[in-house]
């Protein structure tokens, strides 16, 4: 069966995108899934990481040209690690520590339509977008996918070559109908753009995939702020926290998704739809009680997304739950379902984050591939064999 990959056309393929998007199931078919409308808005995962593709597939159905599938890429500067300012053997009490970027793209959105799989238009989409990337002087490419999506895991590992990169989790919370109580002796500030770009350049430029353009995703309208918890009265005295931070704090940034796009569950039985039901109106009734309610995950929903996790000191762990809290409070004021965040299966701050183990993955999976074979190793040698750091750092515009 023959099929085009062209560019995405935003002035005749949008109805066509979103009627293959909600006809497409995010997870294994069979089992509850997730569907996504992106509100007129194909581009809605990409516009905000430049430059940026949109690749759509199209062949005849019944007599006319018809849009089976599509994929969507972006390329940008990330950090691949760090290396030593000097490495000529002298004393490692002078050696400074500076972070290496390379040019990464990232592939978002694959989509085919089930009538119309295993017939290769999902490779064919790849390989035009890989071009692209190559052309664009990518070095890296990259997937997110997660560890019971085989068909996924399979076009990727076996046909295109790609490897296991990185195992972070997702893990969910949902808003409960009722406040979530922040911890006491805990004191909150919102950052401005400045002093969060400043915050995320000296602490966190050496995580790997951390954005050398962090500062757009700080001065996004859909980035709600970056907030810092510490211990009450810590505040420094100068009130610049950079220039003297307490022994112990937390941050987060909170990214609102629910303005690019809405999910909904499909494929939940009628006995969990109203054990649901049950626990949000036992929550909305008694309040003080604190029972944790589930929301209307079965018909479209919005979220907020926790990005820039991190923290230092003994108390971090119990500062990091308390910008949970605040970010579920600030979730449920703008009638959002869930929260959500990814981090490193070995992040430090990982047992400090609220989420249910039912909504949660474990095990995401990123796959990685290595583009530019001709530039040479360059200081950071193969990234694709590289060991996981302790954490990563997830980019709210690729959620």
């Amino acid at each position: 069966m023959a099929f085009l990959v062209r560019e995405f056309d935003p002035n005749k393929d949008c109805k066509a995108v979103e009627d293959v998007e909600r006809r497409c199931e995010v997870g294994p078919a069979g089992k509850m899934s997730l569907f996504t409308n992106l509100l007129g808005d194909p581009i809605c995962r990409i516009r905000h990481s430049p430059p940026y593709l949109m690749l759509v597939a199209e062949m005849e159905v019944e007599g006319e040209r018809k849009i089976v599938g599509m994929v969507r890429g972006c390329i940008k500067t990330i950090s691949c690690g760090r290396r030593s300012s000097n490495d000529d053997g002298e004393d490692d009490s002078t050696k400074i520590m500076t972070s290496i970027y390379a040019k990464v793209a990232s592939i978002l959105g694959l989509r085919v339509c089930p009538s119309h799989r295993r017939i290769g238009i999902g490779l064919a989409l790849v390989k035009k977008m890989e071009t692209w990337f190559i052309h664009n002087g990518a070095e890296y490419s990259y997937i997110a996918t997660t560890n019971d999506n085989q068909a996924s895991l399979n076009l990727f590992l076996l046909k295109c070559n790609y490897s296991k990169f990185r195992t972070p989790s997702m893990l969910v919370r949902p808003v409960y109908a009722h406040r979530v109580k922040i911890p006491d002796r805990v004191a909150i500030f919102k950052l401005d753009h400045l002093e969060a770009e400043s915050l995320y350049r000296a602490r966190f430029s050496a995580t790997e995939f951390f954005p050398h353009d962090i500062d757009r995703i700080l001065g996004n309208k859909l980035n709600l702020g970056t907030y810092v918890a510490m211990p009450t009265g810590s505040w420094p005295s100068s009130g610049r926290f950079l220039a003297n931070p307490p022994k112990s704090w937390a941050v987060l940034s909170i990214w609102n998704c629910k303005e690019s796009f809405t999910l909904e569950v499909k494929g939940a039985s009628r006995t969990l739809q109203w054990i649901t039901k049950a626990t949000r109106t036992a929550d909305r009734l008694l309040p003080f009680l604190g029972i944790p309610s589930v929301p209307r995950l079965f018909e479209p929903f919005g979220f907020h997304f926790l990005y820039g996790l991190g923290g230092e000191g003994p108390e971090a762990g119990r500062l990091m739950e308390a910008l949970c809290a605040h970010a579920h409070n600030m979730a449920k004021e703008m009638g959002c379902a869930v929260v959500a965040t990814e981090v490193a299966s070995h992040e430090p701050l990982r047992l400090a984050i609220p989420h249910w183990k039912r909504l949660s993955c474990e095990e995401d999976v990123w796959c990685v591939k290595r583009l530019a074979e001709g530039h040479g190793d360059g200081p950071a040698g193969d990234w694709t064999c590289s060991q996981p750091g302790f954490s990563i750092f997830v980019d709210p515009r690729e959620v």
